[in-house]
């Protein structure tokens, strides 16, 4: 009798050595983890006969017939974390892309209505807001600090599978990852599984706090997972709940790439670094000492080996931030203090002529394209409305400028665009490939 009491388990008590700081960390965050669903209402055009499959039949029967719009809804699928207990919640930006109603469900079911409080193309990164106090929220961490090794957690909604959790090691930090539309530099490499519905989830360490925020942008990689530093998207997210969106530090040197040739004119030791082409007059980088033909080969101790990577490394700073900018001019070595600020709105003028290749007039109209510019090859047209530019709504001229401001160090832009009954939605690049901070 004795053995048969031995033998019978007691329930509801678990063996202390089965809760590992995985599971503790797991069980203080799950709760701040949501679910992301957009939905939209989509309008294509339909044509009036069923059957065919040709599209030179649709072609021949338009001119005599009315197209007819066809609306359908276009769900999206994600995955968001809560930094506040106010409601604040740090996701990717494609999971809210031009999505229109946005929801958010947490571990306990509880369904909000969410809004947009601001989006980063460049960052991959959005916050919404949902209206409710006292939720449960992570602790962010420091992603300085990370080591190759160390085991990490993933929290997310895989192929809408809600609260799925994978674990893995710190495979590299600072990993660059080139897209069909962009580079992204920086990125925490794990191999714990990411995959689509994960994006916007949190990376977390074996303490629970958040250091990366999950992304699926890459999705060739078989056993890789690929998170945004949190320390780079604290600074991010901070700018996007204060101004509704991200302020770009003004630097002023316009930059290119060093080439094997130009290493070799300039005397540096090896190709590296980029080329101050041209400063602009009334700059920082003109108050600082820049000037064209130095060798940029640092900022703040952190080596910049092209154009992309010196434009990540200013929007890392807040506007008015101070930069050691580590130059070689005439092969001496040489640190200037940058004082960093706003950029000037006067000069935003020029910028859609310059980036683009658009003027539009106080209504958004394009007033004219310029030949062989982006938006020539694109087939902008005058008399295009302008209606959106990096998924933000523009309404009139100062905000147009505005928006041209914030993204003017991209490598690129949506600009979404009304002709007649139609609203596209356009990648624009932007004409000249060095970059300008």
């Amino acid at each position: 009798m004795l053995s048969l009491l031995v033998a019978v388990p007691t329930h509801g008590v678990v063996d202390p050595i089965r809760r590992t700081p995985i599971v503790v960390a797991v069980e203080k965050v799950s709760p701040a983890v949501v679910n992301i669903s957009t939905e939209q209402v989509v309008e294509r055009q339909a044509s009036p006969f069923t059957g065919f499959d040709d599209p030179r039949f649709d072609e021949f029967f338009r001119d005599f017939f009315e197209p007819r719009l066809e609306r359908y809804r276009q769900t999206s699928l994600g995955s968001g974390v809560l930094i506040r207990p106010d409601g604040y919640i740090l996701t990717n930006q494609h999971v809210v892309l031009r999505g229109g109603q946005i929801k958010v469900t947490l571990a306990d079911e509880r369904d909000f209505a969410a809004r947009l409080v601001g989006a980063d193309s460049d960052s991959d990164l959005a916050v919404l807001k949902v209206d409710s106090a006292a939720l449960p929220f992570v602790t962010m961490g420091n992603s300085d600090d990370l080591m190759i090794g160390e085991t990490v957690i993933a929290i997310g909604n895989p192929f809408g599978l809600s609260h799925t959790v994978t674990t893995g090691v710190v495979s590299a930090v600072g990993r660059s990852l080139k897209t069909t539309d962009q580079t992204y530099y920086d990125f925490i490499q794990t191999d714990a599984s990411i995959n689509p519905g994960n994006s916007g989830g949190p990376l977390l360490n074996l303490t629970g706090d958040l250091v990366g925020v999950n992304t699926a942008i890459y999705q060739k990689g078989q056993g890789l997972g690929f998170a945004i530093p949190i320390n780079r998207a604290r600074r991010i997210v901070d700018d996007l709940i204060t101004y509704g969106e991200v302020h770009v530090p003004w630097v002023g040197a316009v930059v290119q790439d060093v080439t094997q040739e130009l290493a070799a004119r300039l005397g540096l030791p090896r190709q590296k670094g980029v080329l101050v082409r041209r400063v602009e007059p009334g700059s920082p980088a003109d108050d600082a000492g820049v000037r064209p033909a130095d060798a940029l080969t640092a900022i703040d101790g952190r080596t910049v080996g092209s154009t992309e990577e010196y434009e990540q490394r200013i929007r890392d700073h807040l506007e008015t931030s101070d930069m050691r900018f580590a130059l070689t001019r005439d092969g001496k070595s040489r640190q200037v203090t940058l004082h960093a600020r706003a950029y000037p709105v006067e000069r935003a003028e020029g910028l859609a002529w310059q980036l683009i290749g658009l003027r539009v007039n106080d209504s958004l109209r394009v007033t004219a394209v310029r030949g062989h510019s982006p938006a020539s090859r694109l087939g902008f047209q005058p008399g295009d409305a302008i209606v959106a530019v990096a998924g933000a709504s523009v309404n009139n001229l100062e905000t147009f400028r505005k928006k041209l401001v914030q993204v003017r160090l991209a490598q690129s832009t949506l600009i979404s665009v009304r002709r007649g009954a139609y609203l596209y939605h356009v990648t624009v690049p932007f004409a000249d490939a060095s970059a300008e901070g």
